[in-house]
């Protein structure tokens, strides 16, 4: 390649003697003995630390690749164990499944159960502390279905007040119940600004869309 010398002044770079070559040898020789002997130093110095920090590293690996075994064992002893509950039709089971578990699996265990055995007291767990939102929105549906005779309709408003948002995924399910409880109790009025909400919203379902205009 040309050098910047040869290329603007045209003046090509004057060749090395067979002398300087053997000086270039000779430094880079004694370059790589410092640098190597620099090397060894430091291994003597810290080959305690490197060891240790290797160790270290392996057994970091080793931890890693065990939790993640124990993790997929986990995964399909609950698989077998849930698919077995359902295929007994086993309500207990499931409830220690949700017990065992965590996250979305745990909540559809618990859910299953109370499906099983309308034990009410899974619904208000599953309602309050569920892992997730979908089941914690739905757990609140239902208890309003179950219970919502004997709630006023503020307390229904007031207690669905979290579905009320476009977050949840019963959102429009939550501002139907809510309008139908004030319909029950004859206040056409506050029906009509829930009923409202959801005719005039062009994302609302078309099922639930339909039954708020027939409300109206």
């Amino acid at each position: 390649m040309a050098t910047i010398l040869e290329r603007n002044k045209n003046i090509k770079a004057p060749k090395k003697t067979y002398a300087e070559h053997m000086e270039d040898a000779l430094y880079r020789e004694v370059w790589e003995d410092v640098n190597n002997e620099k090397t060894m130093r430091f291994i003597k110095k810290y080959s305690r630390h490197i060891i240790y920090a290797v160790i270290f590293v392996l057994l970091v690996a080793s931890g890693i690749q065990i939790g993640m075994r124990t993790y997929q064992s986990n995964k399909i002893a609950t698989a077998i164990a849930y698919e077995t509950a359902l295929s007994n039709i086993d309500a207990n089971a499931l409830a220690a499944i949700s017990e065992n578990t965590s996250g979305a699996t745990a909540d559809l265990a618990l859910f299953q159960s109370y499906l099983l055995d309308k034990d009410e007291k899974k619904l208000e767990k599953l309602a309050e502390s569920g892992h997730s939102r979908d089941y914690r929105d739905l757990a609140r549906i239902h208890i309003v279905a179950l219970r919502g005779d004997t709630m006023s309709a503020p307390q229904v408003a007031e207690y669905l007040s979290d579905l009320t948002t476009e977050d949840s995924p019963y959102y429009y399910n939550a501002m139907l119940l809510i309008a139908q409880k004030y319909l029950s109790v004859g206040e056409q009025d506050n029906a009509n600004k829930w009923l409202d909400q959801i005719i005039n919203d062009k994302s609302a379902p078309a099922s639930i869309a339909g039954v708020a205009q027939t409300l109206r």
